[in-house]
């Protein structure tokens, strides 16, 4: 079966499987934290693949998928800076599963400033909503 939609961009991909590796690594965050900063990279990393979503639902609209698509990019960038800060604060002592997470989430922003960028100069209609445009010529004018 092929992939259709939102599961066939790379973008939605990488960020649907960090979110999965992020929240197996606040199972072992201490307790204390699960609820503070374990909560909120879990949010984060969720939010990135979401608004994937929702943006490629609405990208009909050209300004729409971009916001969403910003949105992405912001939670991607909030998802290291909490990374950062559970390293920081010897929350999360697993610098080799610290380092990897942040790494791949500085690739995933890449990828979606540069989807961004294309989605900016080359934005089209999806191919369910092109018609065929009338032709016309001066000839075919009604009127003097």
């Amino acid at each position: 079966m092929v992939d259709q939609g939102f599961k066939k961009l790379d973008i939605y991909n990488v960020a649907h499987q960090l979110a999965i590796e992020v929240h197996a690594m606040t199972l072992s965050l201490p307790k204390y934290e699960l609820y503070e900063e374990g909560s909120q990279v879990r949010r984060s990393s969720k939010s990135v693949p979401s608004q994937i979503v929702e943006g490629y639902c609405l990208r009909r609209h050209k300004n729409e998928f971009l916001l969403y698509l910003n949105r992405a990019y912001a939670s991607a960038e909030e998802t290291r800076e909490h990374l950062e800060l559970l390293f920081s604060t010897k929350s999360l002592i697993d610098e080799r599963l610290y380092r990897d997470l942040s790494e791949k989430y500085e690739s995933l922003c890449r990828m979606i400033f540069r989807f961004i960028e294309t989605v900016m100069d080359k934005h089209g209609k999806p191919y369910y909503l092109h018609e065929e445009e009338p032709e016309y010529s001066p000839s075919n004018r009604d009127g003097p």
